[in-house]
């Protein structure tokens, strides 16, 4: 084996050396029955984006908040999730994610003055026209909180979100091995990766490196 040779070998160790792990979200769901998951796992070079708490807006799209005088105006516990997880859908997008990519949703929930009582069967009704559906087959984890109140009179629900997804330049090789390769052995994990990184050298260094 020349010195050129040994000197390539020594480049593709070392890069392997640097692929970070299999990329992947697995989402855990004991009861293939139940409307959120268990818990979600998420491995390296994934980009996690973080959602502020979101709020409802008026029935009325062209009514400023400050003119709503009363919980009519902005819905029962339903329409305001479908109002806030709506803003939810419309922000994901503007930085290129989709609702598929959310894995965790924390909720406030207040009481509905009308009733003194928290709707959670309303909010569950919203939510299900965001998860579980032809356009977003997966849920989510999640969280509910009753709380005394929320930033202001008419307001029913607060949602915040994390989302994750593929990191940009990230490894598209470890993504595209999947989700089968985190049960793989070390060993076979890294053949792959090997393989699929032989195949990007150029056809000089790769032939030498075929030779040693």
């Amino acid at each position: 084996m020349n010195s050129y040779t040994q000197a390539a070998i020594a480049g593709i160790t070392l890069a392997l050396s640097a692929v970070p792990a299999h990329a992947a979200v697995n989402r855990i769901k004991g009861n293939p029955n139940a409307l959120i998951l268990d818990g979600v796992r998420v491995t390296d070079d994934m980009e996690t984006f973080y959602l502020s708490g979101q709020l409802a807006s008026p029935v009325d799209a062209k009514k400023a908040m400050a003119d709503v005088k009363g919980i009519d105006e902005m819905g029962d516990s339903k329409v305001q999730t479908i109002s806030v997880l709506g803003k939810i859908k419309t922000l994901l997008a503007a930085q290129g994610y989709q609702m598929s990519d959310l894995i965790k949703l924390t909720l406030f929930v207040a009481a509905d003055p009308r009733t003194g009582k928290m709707d959670f069967a309303g909010v569950n009704e919203g939510f299900r026209q965001f998860f579980g559906t032809a356009e977003n087959p997966g849920t989510v984890a999640r969280s509910t909180f009753q709380v005394a109140a929320l930033v202001g009179p008419y307001y029913l629900i607060e949602i915040e979100a994390i989302a994750v997804k593929q990191r940009s330049g990230g490894s598209a090789d470890a993504a595209s091995l999947g989700p089968s390769a985190d049960a793989e052995a070390p060993d076979t994990f890294r053949r792959r990766i090997e393989g699929s990184r032989y195949h990007r050298l150029p056809p000089d260094l790769r032939k030498k490196s075929a030779l040693g």
